[in-house]
């Protein structure tokens, strides 16, 4: 009987925690952070993850930077600072991912397809229609600024 009463004091002193721990969090709930991705005349509204990595790019931006073809389905650029990693193997890239390759290489990916590498995820372009076109098949000028 004793350890009865135990087991049901843990349960509802739990149950007591969890509720107050969620309280308003709908009231609290982060946002997610939009961005504006223009490559030449193009403009592609882009979503931040909520991690370490996208809170440490948002104080660089607004950045224009000149991003060196690759591969035939990226654009990187070596950023000048290291920001945050958490690298995961992937395994299929889309078109439209921003991620960072080692701690300062900036990728964006304007095709889909399969890989071992290993990358950090910042964002995605919502609506990757039209991206494999603007970016071409050569270097180009790419501004990313919040939304």
């Amino acid at each position: 009987m004793r350890y009865l009463f135990i087991f049901i004091l843990a349960i509802g002193i739990t149950s007591f925690l969890e509720t107050d721990c969620t309280k308003g969090d709908s009231q609290n709930s982060i946002k997610p952070a939009k961005m504006k991705i223009t490559i030449g005349t193009s403009v592609f509204e882009a979503t931040l993850y909520d991690n370490e990595t996208a809170k440490a790019l948002k104080p660089l931006l607004p950045l224009t930077i000149n991003m060196t073809e690759l591969n035939g389905n990226e654009k990187y650029h070596y950023l000048q600072s290291s920001l945050p990693t958490k690298a995961d193997a992937t395994g299929k890239i889309q078109a439209g991912d921003l991620m960072l390759y080692g701690d300062n290489y900036l990728v964006l990916f304007y095709k889909t397809f399969n890989t071992t590498y290993a990358y950090t995820r910042i964002g995605r372009i919502n609506d990757a229609t039209g991206l494999s076109m603007a970016a071409g098949n050569a270097n180009v000028t790419v501004t990313m600024d919040l939304k």
